[in-house]
């Protein structure tokens, strides 16, 4: 072959690779942006805006939303990273760092000659057997009481051993029934506040405080109205009111207003939950009743509030109801408080179903933010505990399912093997990157563990981070939930074959483009 025809079939090469390449630095780039928060020894990130706003975080799915990312690959990777958050609540890291080591290898594979489907192929049968070993390591929780729970919130909350107590609490008040309850995030307990004390009580947070300084800010075994709507009377359309009998329905609306108002208060309706806003009226007669008011709360409290007292949410048309129906739309709790200072309401002791908040506080917004990201992390690791079980941290499960791989790769026929390899490097990619992060040698650590799991035929050894040591995770309660391993390996291959797969990337046309645009003009 001539030097020529050497060049043109390089250039041939690298033109069909392009795509390929283009994307895997996209994802190396995104991955190299929160590989350095891994593990105990991880470090912060600052991210700032353009208005001198500053976010300082060792959460991996923040910093993804927050940082700026153009290229179409890595809003990919940043998508999946967000819905391992939305389905588990931890592990986006893990899943980032898994998914560029899965391309970048892939991609290397490929320069070699490996063709793309036997790479995806291979990818596959490994992601498979890594899923199937971790599942079948995983060691059950079947007591709210276990110990092994709090060590589970302090690994995922970075040992905040104050936070971790707090989300365990939580977990036994809510109980275990509630927590494998697939519609329930325990995440979604978790309230911050500047200047606040932690605690946790059986109750809700409402984050808001009572419409009027003259309504009560403290109730005793009140009943609870929640009302899905604004609490005004029914609109008139404002040309209808230019007709004598548009005004007489504006006035027949405000007189059946009142008069369903003057029912709550005969009925003892003391605390009222609004989803939108409250007329000047309403606001009258209720505080001279001695209601407390809370307006425009999110629907999302208004659901907790609704579940944990037993009331029924109600639009304002139904306020209509006679008063022995509308007793069926209250509910109960102990308690409702408002504190002033932290503009927050708590309501204690629901009528309904039990339910938990946490209540993170700090002196200042930028450490409550991540605090409040702490706790969450903490609180999805607990639960994800009782869905899945639990298995070694600190990479050290990977590494074992790792070698369990490498078995399925020697019995792996064809060109499908290399993509195998490719599962193998990104199962020991979270171990290296712990060890790099706690700055000891890598690559002689990944060879000292390996050595020792398979010496002993343990899969819970790996490096202590502060002595270098090898340990055993399970005795040092060093543990994660499988869910949150396994998933963010399934996310990470599924979003690694994708980016795979395509080979060119062309920018779209306007959905309208310039003859069709011509065309609607005529």
């Amino acid at each position: 072959m001539s030097l020529k025809q050497a060049n043109n079939k390089n250039a041939e090469i690298d033109e069909r690779l392009a795509a390929l390449m283009t994307n895997a630095n996209a994802i190396r780039a995104i991955a190299s942006a929160v590989e350095g928060t891994l593990g105990p020894k991880g470090l912060d990130t600052m991210l700032v805006d353009k208005f001198g706003d500053v976010v300082i975080t060792n959460d991996g799915v923040t910093i993804l939303n927050l940082m700026e990312a153009n290229h179409p690959a890595a809003r990919m990777l940043i998508n999946t990273a967000k819905a391992q958050q939305d389905e588990i609540g931890d592990g986006t890291t893990t899943t980032t760092i898994m998914a560029s080591v899965l391309v970048n290898e892939g991609v290397n594979q490929v320069i070699k000659g490996v063709p793309v489907a036997r790479v995806i192929e291979g990818i596959r049968l490994g992601t498979a057997a890594a899923t199937n070993y971790l599942e079948k390591q995983a060691r059950p929780i079947h007591n709210i009481d276990d110990l092994l729970l709090e060590r589970v919130a302090a690994i995922a909350g970075r040992e905040h051993l104050d936070i971790a107590r707090l989300v365990t609490e939580a977990a036994r008040l809510i109980g275990k029934e509630k927590l494998i309850s697939r519609n329930f995030k325990l995440a979604d307990t978790v309230a911050a506040q500047v200047g606040a004390e932690n605690q946790v009580f059986s109750g809700v947070v409402i984050t808001k405080g009572r419409v009027a300084r003259e309504m009560p800010e403290q109730l005793w075994e009140p009943k609870i109205l929640i009302v899905d709507d604004a609490l005004e009377p029914e609109e008139v359309e404002e040309e209808a009111l230019t007709t004598e009998s548009g005004f007489n329905q504006y006035m027949l609306n405000q007189r059946q207003f009142v008069e369903n108002i003057q029912k709550l208060c005969q009925l003892g309706v003391k605390l009222v939950l609004v989803d939108r806003g409250i007329s000047d009226l309403a606001e009258e007669i209720l505080t001279d009743a001695g209601v407390m008011v809370i307006q425009r709360v999110s629907s999302r409290q208004l659901r907790k509030a609704a579940e944990h007292t037993g009331a029924r949410p109600i639009k304002r048309t139904g306020l209509k109801k006679p008063g022995n129906e509308l007793i069926k739309y209250l509910g109960t709790a102990q308690e409702a408080v408002e504190d002033e200072r932290l503009e927050q309401t708590f309501i204690y002791a629901g009528g309904g179903k039990p339910m938990a908040s946490i209540l993170v506080g700090a002196q200042t917004e930028e450490v409550v933010g991540e605090r409040e990201r702490i706790a969450k992390d903490a609180a999805a690791a607990v639960q994800a505990s009782f869905k899945g079980g639990l298995v070694p941290g600190g990479g050290a499960v990977e590494l074992a399912a790792s070698i369990a791989v490498e078995s399925v790769r020697r019995d792996t026929k064809g060109m499908a093997a290399y993509g195998v390899d490719c599962v193998v490097e990104a199962l020991r990619k979270p171990f290296v990157q712990i060890v790099s992060n706690s700055g000891y040698n890598a690559l002689e650590k990944l060879g000292d563990v390996l050595a020792a799991q398979s010496e002993s035929g343990s899969d819970a050894l790996a490096m202590d981070c502060d002595t270098g040591q090898i340990i055993d995770m399970w005795h040092h309660g060093v543990i994660d939930p499988v869910l949150v391993k396994t998933h963010a390996l399934k996310a990470a291959s599924e979003v690694a074959q994708a980016i795979l797969r395509i080979d060119t990337i062309i920018k779209k046309k306007d959905s309208i483009g310039e003859n069709e645009e011509d065309i609607a003009k005529m």
